[in-house]
């Protein structure tokens, strides 16, 4: 199906839009999310703060453009590893080069949360494609002549058997992602560094672990 034409105005604000979000990301990696400032990135871009107002209505606006562009390009990465065959140990990898190649862009959605700032429902709808990625990866195998049932996220069907696997399914998915993000959060913060062995070796052993 056809994108639909968008008019000279519709390409400009989206224009203005991305570029306003390139300012916020170096704000980010510069001082951190919590120094955020829409006036600040509207100097930068010989703009008034009105002005940049028509694009984003506040902090918050945009704060919510930045995680949903993360949570998207982590999801759409995620599934395409998990299409192209990737077990779990190629998702933790995935996940973690996601998460090197811009340490800010993860910290944003999975690290300390920003003060007064709460995500809508459609963010948290696009993180559930992640976990229906994780619930598929770590399903649990049914016994002979168990009935399949299906746990609704990402609008597809992820199959998970008999309630006793459902909940061994569930289980070792909240365990892969506790330990791949333990593992994440300390190595972006640098507490592995002293230590001078690979950390990709480290989550490694614990995603084999389970």
């Amino acid at each position: 199906m056809a994108e639909p034409v968008q008019s000279p105005r519709e390409r400009y604000r989206a224009q203005v839009r991305e570029e306003v979000k390139r300012h916020a990301w170096q704000q980010i990696a510069s001082a951190g999310v919590t120094a955020l400032s829409l006036n600040a990135i509207a100097k930068e871009m010989g703009m008034s703060g009105p002005a940049l107002y028509r694009y984003f209505a506040g902090r918050d606006d945009l704060i919510t453009a930045l995680v949903m562009d993360a949570y998207r390009d982590l999801a759409d990465t995620v599934r395409a590893a998990f299409d192209a065959g990737a077990d779990a140990a190629g998702i933790a990898a995935t996940i973690r080069g996601w998460a090197l190649a811009d340490p800010h862009r993860y910290l944003l959605i999975y690290g300390t949360p920003v003060p007064g700032y709460h995500a809508p429902d459609d963010v948290t709808a696009i993180s559930n494609e992640i976990l229906a990625v994780l619930l598929e990866v770590c399903a649990v195998a049914p016994e002979d002549g168990a009935t399949a049932f299906d746990l609704h996220l990402d609008h597809r069907r992820v199959w998970v058997p008999d309630p006793v696997a459902r909940t061994a399914t569930v289980r070792r998915a909240l365990v892969f992602w506790t330990r791949l993000q333990g593992v994440l959060s300390l190595e972006l913060a640098g507490h592995f560094a002293p230590m001078g062995f690979d950390p990709g070796l480290l989550l490694a052993e614990e995603i084999a672990a389970l």
